[in-house]
């Protein structure tokens, strides 16, 4: 699949859009949505930021998570609802996520 491109994206370069907060970010490559997320203002707790403790669990709406975590099972992960964003990632080239 090709990623979308948005203007001034690279290539790998993730949307993500947070829905609580009305804020679209670009996550660039080599920088996790925990971090972007930060970034913009918003505080989300995260212990381990390695995918480890579960503590940046955070609700999918729209787009395809890819899963780089230790804590989530494999049904967990095919389902697709939650993603740990201290290391994961999207498969699409967009998410919606509740923050």
């Amino acid at each position: 699949m090709t990623a979308a491109r948005h203007p001034g994206a690279d290539a790998g370069t993730l949307r993500v859009e947070c829905a609580a907060a009305a804020v679209h970010l670009l996550v660039r490559p080599g920088t996790s949505i925990l971090e972007a997320v930060r970034r913009a203002g918003l505080e989300v707790p995260a212990a381990c930021a390695d995918g480890r403790c579960g503590a940046c669990e955070t609700r999918v709406f729209e787009g395809e998570p890819d899963h780089l975590d230790d804590v989530l099972s494999a049904d967990e992960r095919a389902c697709g609802e939650t993603m740990m964003i201290c290391v994961s990632r999207g498969r699409t080239p967009r998410l919606v996520l509740d923050l």
